[in-house]
């Protein structure tokens, strides 16, 4: 038989998660761009596609995943959130009838340069203090003028990224920039539309929604704000990480567990052995006490992650035995909270599902 261990993805719960997006910004009236970048966060693009029917476009980062989208007969927009990487990238972008961001210079001179029989909408894209990527605020109306003025240009839309959305005050300063950064712009052309939010921001920044916002890990159901669970906000998980007891072991007190003997019983107990280590993905970091859960009871993780083993504590799951169902992360436990005792996030353990597990796609 194969290995016991499994993933399993659920498009209705992308589903789900956009049509809470869509009510957090209902207000505003927001688009949405379902946001799936690094092949949808790990759980697959063509997994999930059929989640994603309601959103009112996609955004994603690479040329090939914008093909794949487009081959699978989506027609609404795609966003390519970090533009074209050369100046032949606009010919694709025309192409795929791609919208492309621009946030330096050089993306600028390339589409300027660029020989195209349609025109292209482009999102220009503002550093408001995130400092990756973006105009300086001082340097943004100049970048808007040069795109207006291209004939290369069919729309504009005002873009900017907040670094602390998931903070209470977080969006309140790059908000402020960007609006007295783009207020001439808006009274010369009143139409220009806009887009800020991130996850964080669609669900506790409103004033930030404007007409279109981009959920990411919420797409997902994990939340983007880490004092507050995904369930809090009526997100469903979109992936959950299954495996099996393969062995167990009844120790005495003073035997210690996994590598370098980090854990040590303290009296007599037994462990169970469950088949996912860190070459599925699971965080070879993760500390004692990380839950799991074994045959629908709460339990924890004891000893150190190995590359295709982990041990969890049976002191409280007396009646469990090889071949034991073990949920790593899903419905019942969140993967924030895996990833929290990990010191990591939710983001990363999504990302990190090793090609070597398969997956199963719940219809």
């Amino acid at each position: 038989m194969p290995r016991p261990i499994y993933a399993t993805i659920y498009p209705a719960a992308v589903a789900h998660n956009l049509s809470a997006a869509k009510q957090a910004s209902a207000q505003s009236g927001a688009n949405v761009w379902a946001t799936i970048k690094a092949n949808a966060y790990g759980h697959g693009i063509e997994r999930i596609f059929s989640g994603l029917r309601e959103a009112d476009g996609l955004a994603m980062l690479d040329f090939a995943e914008a093909a794949l989208v487009r081959s699978l007969g989506w027609q609404k927009p795609i966003l390519m959130l970090e533009g074209c990487f050369s100046a032949e990238d606009y010919a694709l972008a025309q192409a795929l009838d791609l919208t492309v961001v621009v946030h330096h210079q050089a993306q600028i001179e390339w589409l300027l340069q660029a020989q195209l029989t349609q025109k292209i909408n482009v999102y220009l894209k503002m550093n408001s203090g995130m400092n990756r990527v973006g105009f300086a605020p001082s340097r943004y109306q100049a970048a808007f003028d040069a795109l207006k003025s291209a004939e290369q240009v069919e729309s504009i839309t005002l873009m900017t990224h907040f670094a602390n959305a998931d903070l209470p005050d977080g969006v309140a300063k790059p908000l402020q920039i960007f609006n007295q950064t783009t207020a001439k712009i808006m009274a010369d052309f009143p139409q220009t539309q806009r887009s800020c939010s991130n996850s964080a921001a669609i669900l506790q920044h409103p004033d930030a929604h404007f007409d279109w916002v981009r959920p990411g890990i919420m797409t997902y159901g994990g939340t983007p704000i880490g004092a507050s669970s995904a369930a809090s906000f009526g997100l469903m998980p979109a992936m959950s990480l299954h495996a099996q007891l393969i062995a167990i072991q009844e120790l005495q007190a003073g035997d210690a567990v996994g590598y370098g003997s980090r854990f040590v019983a303290t009296q007599s107990m037994r462990i169970g052995v469950v088949a996912c280590g860190y070459a599925d993905g699971y965080p070879r970091h993760a500390p004692d006490g990380t839950p799991v859960m074994v045959d629908g009871v709460v339990t924890r993780l004891v000893g150190r992650v190995s590359m295709d083993m982990l041990m969890v504590d049976l002191s409280p799951v007396a009646h469990a035995a090889v071949g034991s169902a073990v949920e790593l992360w899903g419905a019942q436990i969140a993967i924030d909270d895996v990833a929290s005792a990990a010191g990591t996030i939710g983001y990363e353990l999504m990302c990190a599902l090793a090609p070597r597990v398969p997956v199963n796609v719940a219809l």
